[in-house]
Order: C-alpha cells, then sequence, then structure tokens
C-alpha cells in the first residue's frame, strides 16, 4: 500500500484556476492530513489578518493550525487551514517573472510549514532548510523566505 495522500479541499473565492494537481503532489509530500486552502483576494486576506493577527493589511498568505489537545489520534484531524491572496500571487509572480501557477506553490509550501509547527521567525533556519528542499523537489523558484532575506 502507497503512502497516503494529503486531502486538499480548496474553497476558491476568486476567478484563478489553480494548479490543484500541483498542490495535492506538495501536500502528499509532506503529510497525509487533511487540509483546507481558501483563494480569496486581498480585501478578504486583509479581513482576516485584522481579525486574527490585530494587523489591518493584505498579506499574501495565513496560516491557521488545527489546536489539538483532545484528541489522540492526531493524524485522523485536519492539520489546519491556509488562506492566500491571488492578487499577491498574480503580482508577484509578475515581478520575480515566474508563473502564477509557481507563485502559489511557493505560498501554499511557506503556509504549509506553518501548519507543521515551523516557523522562521524563531527558528535556527529549520524552516528555510525544509522549504528549499521541497522547492528543489517540485523545480520551483526562490521560496518566500529567501526573498524576504534578500529585501
Amino acid at each position: 500500500m502507497g503512502k497516503l495522500k494529503a486531502m486538499l479541499n480548496i474553497e476558491n473565492m476568486t476567478n484563478f484556476i489553480p494548479n490543484t494537481q500541483l498542490l495535492e503532489d506538495i501536500a502528499t509530500r509532506l503529510t497525509s492530513r487533511e487540509i483546507d486552502l481558501t483563494l480569496c483576494y486581498n480585501n478578504t486576506i486583509q479581513q482576516y489578518n485584522k481579525e486574527y493577527r490585530q494587523k489591518d493589511k493584505a498579506t499574501d498568505v495565513l496560516s491557521f493550525p488545527v489546536e489539538n489537545d483532545f484528541i489522540l489520534d492526531s493524524n485522523l484531524m485536519p492539520l489546519g487551514s491556509i488562506v492566500i491572496s491571488v492578487d499577491f500571487v498574480l503580482q508577484k509572480a509578475r515581478e520575480y517573472k515566474h508563473s502564477e501557477a509557481s507563485e502559489m506553490a511557493l505560498l501554499f509550501i511557506h503556509g504549509l510549514l506553518h501548519l507543521l509547527g515551523y516557523d522562521h521567525e524563531t527558528d535556527a533556519g529549520e524552516m528555510r532548510e525544509k522549504e528549499a528542499l521541497i522547492i528543489k523537489k517540485f523545480k520551483l523558484p526562490k521560496s518566500l523566505i529567501v526573498r524576504i532575506e534578500e529585501n
């Protein structure tokens, strides 16, 4: 029997068409747990950012891990939710001259690693290393963390 495939539930509130197969392949490489992905525009992600992080501005990606203090088999629990702004996907794909599918994948990887407990703001480079390995495996352009560090 092969590895369990991650279940990716996509709520698309935009007219952007994601490369669902690429996102599912990335998710399955990292987890077999269920992930909710919401694609929205800046105005919606700004509302989430304000409500959950007290930051009244749009952002590229938000992650909401499922808090799990009482379930014995956490493998059956959903991993959490990722929210991605399609406005940022389109803008950054143009800015960095790569495909929109690649930019969506980079943001998805970044959000997924946060769901898995990585935090580039507090770790000693573990998230960056993990991100680099996944990006290399899927032949994607520079990671979000590297781009942030270069600016």
